[in-house]
């Protein structure tokens, strides 16, 4: 896959390539990516049209380029989010709800990762497989220190992720609001029960 023309070199750069990050996430999200156009994002970003193809190649690049900074994204906050917390049971309980959290807040970003898998099926994967490669390891340490069950690391993080995704589905992309706080408090339970190490007979 094709990176961008080039990375920003000044701050004042790095603002101009963030509007146009910024503005292809409205456009793609309200319009749909088939429906979106450069000349729109430009406008949106108040930048010439020529200014795009100095960061981006083509729309399918700017997509490239917000699928993976959702993915960064996602991973910075729920490190800083998670950390001091006492176990990993605490850190998916916590994690469950900040995920659907931001996927409200970026409901347009939610939309063009779910509007990729179509799109650009290669990229869907890369997504996904990079949050896998950093989850699996965590809940083998998790494992090692006993916080959690036994079984296999990479169907346990499908398994947590696919909660996040459905859960970000139902509520963040089709009626834009966090869930009512029964709903958080009842997956918390299940993540409660379902994590927890079976006890010693």
């Amino acid at each position: 896959m094709a990176e961008p023309v080039i990375t920003p070199a000044t701050a004042r750069g790095e603002q101009t390539r963030q509007r146009l990050l910024d503005a292809a996430e409205c456009e793609f999200g309200e319009k749909g990516f088939h429906n979106a156009s450069i000349t729109s994002i430009t406008q949106r970003a108040g930048v010439a049209q020529g200014t795009f193809y100095i960061y981006f190649r083509s729309k399918e690049e700017i997509l490239r380029a917000l699928v993976r900074q959702m993915g960064t994204t996602l991973r910075r906050n729920l490190t800083a989010l998670t950390e001091g917390l006492p176990d990993r049971v605490a850190v998916e309980k916590a994690a469950f709800r900040h995920f659907v959290s931001l996927a409200v807040e970026h409901r347009n970003l939610y939309r063009i990762l779910l509007e990729c898998q179509f799109i650009d099926p290669e990229l869907y994967q890369e997504h996904y497989q990079r949050l896998i490669s950093g989850y699996v390891p965590r809940l083998i340490k998790a494992q090692q220190a006993g916080e959690i069950r036994e079984g296999n690391p990479e169907a346990l993080a499908w398994l947590l992720m696919g909660i996040n995704y459905f859960f970000g589905q139902r509520y963040a992309a089709w009626e834009h609001r966090m869930p009512p706080e029964e709903v958080i408090d009842t997956v918390q339970a299940f993540l409660e029960q379902g994590l927890r190490p079976a006890p010693r007979t």
